[in-house]
């Protein structure tokens, strides 16, 4: 069963320039759809390496890139050891990168790992199986100053505190249903369209994956696996990602990287990449009525000099 639309596919294509003999890099797999459009835009002979942290994602990329296995290698690895699998792999000097950040679908729908407040699951939160962490343990044995500050900095939430003091007195908490009243009881029930337990989830999925951390490292392995021309393509869904996104990418485009008033640059940086969009990209209105989820998508792109 297919769980996924694929966001802004169109626009993907058209900044990625796809092409027959290109080596491209999925870092997001997902169910496969970009890959698969990668796939189908670069024939008969692009290839593409997909990477992805959550394995039950890379058995579905794998069943919907059947037809593809000749020019797809697909890797159970967190993208932040992007450089050594593509080491691995002998693929360098490639002609695209993609990711395609946030939460997925199927992992929301169907995986039953904690990540969607409308149901009873356990409170785990790691694509990965193989993580160190899970959102129960942060829960149950963070205190209460740690989780306060994990909500405010992750979930970018303004009553963490509140939120902080009504999970531990909630203690024990073991499923994601039980986590979602606790907060919304602290926060006095939903008030609009968006769960008042979203940012407090978006917070502990982010600490249990180290998301914004393995983001900033493989952006930095991206930019030199890139051959000149190559275009490095990031979708991302909230205002966290797009920040480190747009650091890396600016300092990289950069011509200095001098401390602010230098009165003259003594750094020696040379810009890596030059900006393909000046400013963020977004779903089209009629996607955002067909696919809702697409709605708080931003593209990025940049080139390799």
């Amino acid at each position: 069963m297919a769980y996924h639309t694929p966001v802004m596919l169109e626009a993907v294509l058209e900044a990625l320039r796809p092409r027959s003999g290109g080596w491209y890099v999925d870092c997001t797999l997902g169910e496969g759809h970009h890959a698969k459009a990668i796939l189908e835009a670069s024939a008969p002979d692009g290839r593409l390496l997909g990477l992805d942290a959550d394995p039950e994602a890379v058995r579905a990329a794998q069943f919907l890139l059947r037809d593809y296995s000749d020019r797809a290698v697909l890797v159970h690895t967190n993208f932040a050891q992007l450089a050594e699998v593509a080491a691995q792999c002998n693929v360098n000097n490639v002609d695209g990168v993609f990711f395609d950040l946030g939460l997925s679908s199927r992992q929301l729908e169907a995986g039953a790992r904690g990540f969607s407040f409308k149901r009873e699951e356990t409170l785990d939160m790691r694509f990965d199986p193989r993580g160190t962490i899970t959102a129960e343990q942060i829960v149950n044995e963070w205190s209460e100053q740690e989780l306060a500050q994990v909500i405010q900095t992750y979930g970018e939430e303004p009553r963490a505190r509140r939120i902080a003091r009504a999970i531990v007195r909630s203690r024990p908490v073991h499923t994601s249903g039980e986590l979602a009243r606790a907060v919304a009881a602290a926060l006095g029930g939903a008030r609009g369209r968006i769960h008042p337990a979203t940012r407090t989830f978006q917070a502990l999925r982010i600490a249990v994956n180290r998301e914004l951390e393995n983001l900033e490292a493989a952006l930095n392995q991206a930019i030199p696996l890139l051959g000149q021309g190559g275009r490095l393509v990031v979708l991302s869904y909230h205002s966290l990602e797009d920040r480190v996104v747009k650091g890396v990418l600016r300092r990289a485009a950069a011509r200095c990287i001098c401390p602010p008033g230098t009165a003259v640059c003594t750094c020696g940086h040379r810009p890596e990449l030059r900006w393909i969009t000046r400013h963020v990209v977004t779903p089209s209105l009629e996607e955002v009525r067909r696919n809702p989820r697409s709605r708080s998508a931003r593209m990025r792109v940049a080139e390799r000099l």
